[in-house]
């Protein structure tokens, strides 16, 4: 559980600091978007040696579609990557504390986004993007199976008699080994 909560804080801080460079960005748009076409007549030549086409460059494209971005849509994408990171902050706070709402909420929070990131899959296969994939499909098997969620294997009832006898069992070692009993 510890583990699934410190990725996602460590994801949470990652979409904060994205937030954070997106405000940055916005504020200061014209000026990069002018340094950048500076830079781009200086790498032209180059490119043209390399054989790289400038002009039919999907990075390039992309890099203009984003200085192309009005104001406003910058400020829809920097709210929803901060309450993205709410989002993740709440989540690993219940993981961390072990509550049982926090494993449901996990569940259902990350659960939502699989069939986006298969359609990502879909559109290219990345490293990066499998490997999200694959923690965010373990972690809802693995959080729905291990802590009984939605009924499975018994759900809560059969959770808390298992930790229950889990606890008894801890309290019998103690009285008869002492409290360093394991």
């Amino acid at each position: 559980m510890r583990l699934l909560a410190t990725e996602r804080v460590v994801r949470a801080l990652l979409f904060v600091l994205v937030g954070v460079l997106t405000i940055r960005f916005r504020d200061s748009r014209l000026e990069l978007q002018r340094s950048f076409d500076n830079e781009l007549t200086l790498l032209r030549p180059v490119a043209g040696q390399l054989g790289w086409d400038l002009d039919n460059s999907d990075v390039l494209r992309g890099v203009s579609r984003v200085f192309e971005l009005a104001p406003a849509t910058l400020g829809w994408i920097t709210a929803g990557l901060f309450a993205y990171a709410g989002l993740l902050f709440v989540e690993s706070y219940g993981l961390w504390t072990v509550q049982r709402w926090g494993e449901y909420f996990s569940v259902i929070a990350t659960g939502i986004f699989l069939p986006l990131e298969i359609h990502e899959l879909t559109e290219k296969v990345t490293a990066l993007r499998l490997i999200i994939f694959l923690i965010n499909v373990a972690a809802v098997v693995w959080l729905l199976i291990a802590k009984r969620l939605f009924g499975i294997r018994g759900g809560g009832a059969a959770y808390r008699a298992e930790h229950s006898a889990e606890s008894l069992l801890t309290v019998e070692r103690s009285a008869v080994y002492g409290p360093d009993a394991r």
